[in-house]
C-alpha cells in the first residue's frame, strides 16, 4: 500500500505513529512558565485548566503537579491513550476526546485554556470562539511553544540542515508556529509575551527519538529514512561531547484574554 505523504495527512493523524517518541523525547517547559502564570495571571491550585491539543500530557502534567484539575482535550486517540497511561496517578486529570474548535466542555467551566506546541494546528477563528465560550469571566488563554534554536552552536546548525534536507514540510510548519500576526487576530486585541531559556541534553538514542517525534520527518517506510538516519549518525558523531549533544530552545509564552 502506498504511504500517504505527510503533508496530506489530517492534522491529528500526523502524530499517530510518533506517540512513543513524542512522550519520551519531547522537552517539557521550564519552571518559569508556572511562575509567570502565578504572578501575572493569578494561577492557583484551585484553578481549572483546559489543556487543548494536550497530546501525551507534557504541559498537562506541569499543572497537575501544581494541584490543578486539568481537562486534557486531544483529538488523536493514540496520543490521548498515552496521556491517560502516563497521567493515571493524577486523579484530577480528565481525558477528553475533543478538538480546539469543539472541546465538548461546558460553557464558562475553566479558568485557563492552554495550548502547548499545538495552536498552529487549530482553526483559529473557530478555536477563538470555543475558548471564549468555555472560559469563565476574566479567564486566560495561554499559548506556549518550545522553539528550537537553529544557530548558536555547530551542532544546532548541522541539525537544522538535516531537518531542512529531509523534512517534508518543515519550513511551512515552522513558519506557522511563529506567525505572530495570527496571535493578534486570535486574541482580538492586546496580549502579552514572555521568553525563557530551555534545553535538552540527549544521547544518540534520545536525539533519534527527538527527530522522529517531529510531524514533518519521514518514518521507517519512507525511502528517505535510511539516508536520514545515516546523516543523523554522522551529525551526532561529529558534534557529541561525552556521548551527548544539547538542543537549546526559547520557550515563548503568549497570554491574554480572548476578546469576543
Amino acid at each position: 500500500m502506498p504511504v500517504e505523504p505527510l503533508d496530506e495527512l489530517p492534522t491529528a493523524a500526523r502524530f499517530s505513529r510518533r506517540v512513543q517518541n513524542y512522550a519520551r523525547y519531547r522537552p517539557s517547559y521550564p519552571p518559569a512558565l508556572l511562575q509567570l502564570m502565578r504572578s501575572e495571571m493569578g494561577l492557583e491550585p484551585t484553578c481549572v485548566i483546559a489543556d487543548v491539543g494536550s497530546g501525551t500530557g507534557i504541559l498537562s502534567e506541569i499543572f497537575l503537579r501544581h494541584g490543578n484539575a486539568v481537562y486534557g482535550v486531544e483529538p488523536n486517540s493514540e496520543m490521548r491513550r498515552m496521556a491517560e497511561e502516563l497521567l493515571r496517578d493524577y486523579p484530577r486529570f480528565i481525558s477528553v476526546a475533543g478538538t480546539a474548535e469543539a472541546t465538548t466542555l461546558p460553557a464558562a467551566s475553566v479558568d485557563f485554556v492552554t495550548a502547548g506546541q499545538s495552536f498552529h494546528w487549530f482553526d483559529h477563528v473557530r478555536a477563538r470562539a470555543e475558548f471564549a465560550r468555555i472560559l469563565r469571566p476574566g479567564g486566560w488563554a495561554v499559548l506556549v511553544w518550545n522553539f528550537r534554536k537553529r544557530t548558536g552552536s555547530p551542532f544546532l546548525a548541522a541539525y537544522d540542515r538535516l531537518l531542512r534536507r529531509f523534512g517534508t514540510d518543515y519550513e511551512r510548519v515552522e513558519a506557522e508556529s511563529s506567525a505572530e500576526g495570527e496571535l493578534h487576530r486570535f486574541f482580538g486585541g492586546e496580549f502579552r509575551a514572555a521568553t525563557f531559556a530551555n534545553q535538552q541534553t540527549l544521547d544518540y538514542d534520545g536525539l533519534c527519538g527527538r527527530l522522529l517525534s517531529a510531524s514533518y520527518i519521514p518514518l521507517e517506510d519512507d525511502p528517505r529514512f535510511a539516508a536520514m538516519i545515516a546523516e543523523l549518525q554522522r551529525t551526532f558523531a561529529e558534534h557529541q561531547e561525552n556521548g551527548t549533544v544539547r538542543i537549546e530552545y526559547e520557550t515563548k509564552v503568549y497570554y491574554g484574554h480572548v476578546q469576543t
